[in-house]
């Protein structure tokens, strides 16, 4: 008899104690989050009175829906922290919303028995994400970027003005004029490759940059120089550099308008005709100055084979060992860049060089600030000196 009252209690006990949970948080505020790009809303809630044991914490399971009285999906299930317990609030955010749509939110809290209460929901009219004028995340990114451009403006400004700025020696663009000497020495002719992309890549021009100063020297030399490329557009600006640059030699008759010619936009229908006419003419010196993909080794081996002076030039990463194995001299991503500043030595060009430089300094101090704060955490167990780092990480170089 004892043991059936006391199997009664237990059961009227348990009863009990589900029918009672953790009553669920007095209100629920979900709001357009301020500052961003229109994909995010901010949610806050109270701790639920009885939420006081931080050794057995309530946790709260927040769900979301995209039509009213719709099906809910669990969106996130947190339980309060130090902070938030001292606050006697709780925020967290939905993102990756769509912008403009509106969103409904429910909240429920479940204690340690895993008994639920019920929930606690916004209004029938949803919470749309809206974005706004300025999204915050990109603070960082905007006074960064003024940073360097003002640096850049700076910079070019005080060139024009008669500021002097050393660039480091690139021996790649100082081989280049005994790379034409030797052609004209031996009777050959030199053959540039322009790349393999079309005139809207940078490389690109960056390479037609570096062919006018080329053309200048084959210009005073009087050797031939070939220029076959893959676009019609690059054929075009090759002829307008070369014969701009047979001008400034002061050799304007002597500029023969079929040294740039194009061949075909194939990829390696193009590189078949290089190799060919490499084996056949035997150039003396091969410049590739531009973007390359998988033909950049095919031409450097085949330049190498017939004992030319080679020099490259390119940003691709991936085509660089290629290069750097088979070429004389390889001008490595910036060096490529800075091709123009260097020959011309003219002030915008100047400027804006030692200004990247400039922003390229910047980043690497506040990266430096990063390991060292990221370091000194680790070492002394600082939370404040976690939270620092975190958000130089996060917010400084991240969003």
């Amino acid at each position: 008899m004892t043991a059936l009252l006391v199997l009664v209690a237990t059961l009227f006990g348990a009863s009990a104690s589900s029918a009672a949970p953790v009553p669920p948080p007095e209100w629920l505020v979900v709001e357009d989050r301020p500052w961003d790009d229109g994909t995010s809303l901010d949610i806050r809630f109270p701790l639920a009175k009885e939420d006081t044991d931080s050794a057995n914490p309530v946790r709260y399971q927040v769900q979301m829906s995209g039509e009213y009285l719709g099906l809910y999906a669990d969106l996130i299930q947190v339980t309060a922290t130090p902070e938030q317990r001292r606050r006697n609030e709780i925020t967290a955010r939905a993102s990756e919303l769509n912008i403009g749509e509106p969103y409904w939110f429910r909240i429920r809290t479940v204690d340690a028995a895993g008994a639920r209460s019920a929930f606690v929901e916004t209004g029938p009219d949803g919470v749309r994400p809206r974005r706004q004028w300025f999204d915050g995340r990109r603070f960082w990114l905007l006074t960064i970027s003024l940073l360097i451009c003002g640096a850049v403006i700076w910079y070019i400004i005080r060139s024009r003005l008669g500021a002097r700025y050393t660039i480091r020696r690139i021996a790649g663009l100082d081989a280049m004029e005994d790379a034409v000497g030797r052609a004209t020495e031996m009777g050959r002719a030199c053959l540039f490759v322009p790349g393999v992309n079309d005139i809207n890549e940078i490389q690109t021009i960056a390479g037609l940059t570096i062919l006018g100063r080329i053309g200048e020297r084959a210009a005073d030399y009087d050797c031939p120089i070939d220029v076959p490329t893959s676009r019609s557009l690059v054929m075009t600006a090759a002829r307008e550099t070369l014969a701009a640059a047979y001008s400034k030699a002061g050799h304007p008759e002597a500029y023969r308008e079929d040294a740039a010619y194009y061949v075909t936009d194939e990829q390696f229908g193009y590189v078949a005709h290089l190799t060919g006419k490499m084996v056949r003419e035997k150039p003396a010196a091969c410049f590739y100055m531009g973007s390359f993909f998988a033909e950049s080794l095919i031409l450097a081996e085949t330049g190498n084979a017939i004992g030319a002076i080679q020099i490259a030039g390119t940003a691709q990463p991936a085509q660089l060992p290629f290069f750097v194995a088979a070429c004389d001299y390889t001008l490595i991503g910036e060096e490529f860049f800075a091709a123009s500043a260097y020959l011309s030595g003219d002030p915008d060009q100047l400027g804006t060089l030692k200004g990247q430089d400039f922003g390229k300094f910047f980043v690497a101090v506040v990266v430096a600030v990063g390991v060292l704060l990221s370091l000194a955490a680790a070492a002394t167990g600082s939370q404040s000196l976690k939270a620092a780092t975190a958000y130089l990480r996060n917010s400084v170089l991240g969003e």
